[in-house]
């Protein structure tokens, strides 16, 4: 048996317990007072009935009074002696069956019956086991006695508890035998849910099928669902591991080609070997290794940095983006093809300067890698949102592991010149900015083309 099962068992016997003790308490000691309280109001009641009705009408009457309060009542004169009230009191009772063993009324009692008081009293039959309980009344200058027998409680009481005892064992061994059955229908789900979360503990997501139709079935369903999601988030924090390696290995190296270069023409112009040169090749070092610095340190801020969303004009921010461009395309031999269909009145909400280091950034790596010798830029809307997309031809085919391109120092291939070479860490920064405006974006390779876009919603121009 388990501990919960145990443990409930315990807990309900102790309860079912603590009631038959409180029953055997309330019978033994508060029942015989509660029955005669009600006795006593009950002739109470009676006589004040009595007391109402004329001396006449009340003998008339009296067989059928007894009759429908299951009563007996005996009168006499109050003119006569204390004796000879109580003997004609004690012969008529006798006369309708109740021999009474203990019975009498005296002088100072008849006294309040003259002056119209009554009198209660209680008369223990103990060989008989029982008493009598009379009510004295006057009424028409005689006493009626009305009384009622009550049989002593005790060995009734007595039975009664015993046979609740019987029937408490009875029921103690039922109870048992369905608080295992109930609990094992409780534990055994539990059990199950305890050994899942025991296996999620130790990073193995499984999973558990309970059908209860209770609370237990909502949270197996919850703990499913808590499994799916830290397994998610667990390959997730497994892959930014890894991409954090990478990461750590690619700077390393990104920094230790300048960073060697600058220990050799600095020992050359040491050992006096300088043609005039190397003074130029270690300053042109060092910028790279400042850029890639500089590179990095954006990419870190825009991860925590706080960005300024307003209502801005994409229209005319696409436009002299575009126009800046043209000039170093048609230096590097490329045609920029700009298709922007959108009305002069296109407003998003946006960081101004972040949304254009996007474009920047994707307009610099178009002239960087395609193979081709055009570059087309369009933008539409579509639905409530304007889509942004920059296509490239590539030599590079939709087999290869496209979805590395936005990792840290990522390059699929090389630019097509010294010229344009770069950090590697344009599209990172382009994810990271894209992402803080909760802006879907992607890549697409079609046709032996690469294309990349974004989307983001039209804004009223007031908001």
């Amino acid at each position: 048996m388990s501990k919960l099962s145990r443990k409930l068992i315990i807990r309900i016997t102790a309860a079912l317990c603590l009631v038959f003790v409180l029953s055997f308490a309330v019978n033994t000691y508060f029942l015989p007072k509660f029955f005669l309280y009600q006795k006593k109001n009950k002739l109470a009641e009676l006589s004040s009935e009595l007391v109402s009705i004329s001396y006449s009408s009340l003998v008339q009457q009296l067989g059928v009074i007894e009759e429908q309060y299951q009563v007996t009542i005996a009168y006499t004169t109050l003119s006569d002696s204390v004796d000879d009230v109580n003997n004609k009191l004690l012969l008529q009772f006798n006369r309708k069956g109740i021999a009474l063993g203990k019975f009498w009324l005296t002088e100072e009692s008849i006294a309040k019956l003259r002056e119209g008081e009554q009198v209660n009293k209680i008369y223990d039959q103990s060989k008989l086991k029982s008493s009598f309980l009379v009510n004295f009344l006057s009424v028409g200058g005689s006493v009626f006695a009305v009384g009622e027998s009550i049989s002593n409680s005790d060995e009734t009481i007595q039975i009664v508890n015993l046979f609740n005892l019987y029937i408490w064992i009875g029921m103690l061994m039922l109870l048992i035998v369905l608080s295992a059955l109930y609990t094992a229908r409780i534990v055994k789900p539990l059990g199950k849910l305890n050994e899942t979360a025991e296996a999620i503990s130790h990073l193995s997501f499984t999973k558990v099928d309970i059908q209860t139709g209770d609370e237990i079935e909502s949270l197996a369903r919850s703990i499913n669902r808590m499994s799916d999601n830290l397994e998610e988030a667990h390959k997730s924090l497994e892959a930014k591991n890894a991409n954090l390696q990478n990461f750590i290995a690619d700077i390393s190296h990104e920094l230790k080609t300048p960073l060697s270069l600058i220990r050799v023409y600095a020992s050359g112009m040491q050992d006096g070997l300088d043609d005039g040169t190397y003074a130029h090749v270690i300053q042109q070092q060092s910028d790279a290794m400042t850029v890639l610095i500089d590179r990095l340190l954006e990419l870190s801020r825009l991860q925590e940095e706080t960005y300024r969303f307003e209502v801005i004009n994409l229209k005319h921010l696409l436009d002299e983006t575009i126009s800046d461009y043209r000039t170093p395309y048609q230096q590097y031999g490329l045609e920029l093809e700009a298709n922007i269909h959108l009305p002069a009145e296109t407003w998003v909400m946006a960081d101004r300067s972040k949304l254009e280091s996007v474009l920047h950034n994707w307009l610099t790596n178009a002239m960087k890698y395609t193979s081709g010798a055009r570059v087309h830029v369009t933008s539409e809307i579509k639905e409530g949102t304007v889509r942004f997309e920059i296509a490239n031809d590539t030599d590079l085919g939709e087999d290869r592991p496209w979805e590395l391109v936005w990792e840290p120092f990522y390059v699929m291939e090389s630019s097509r010149s010294k010229k344009f070479s770069g950090t590697g860490l344009g599209l990172s920064i382009s994810r990271a900015i894209l992402q803080k405006h909760q802006a879907p974006f992607g890549l697409e390779v079609r046709d032996g083309a690469i294309a990349f876009w974004f989307e983001i919603p039209l804004r009223a121009r007031h908001v």
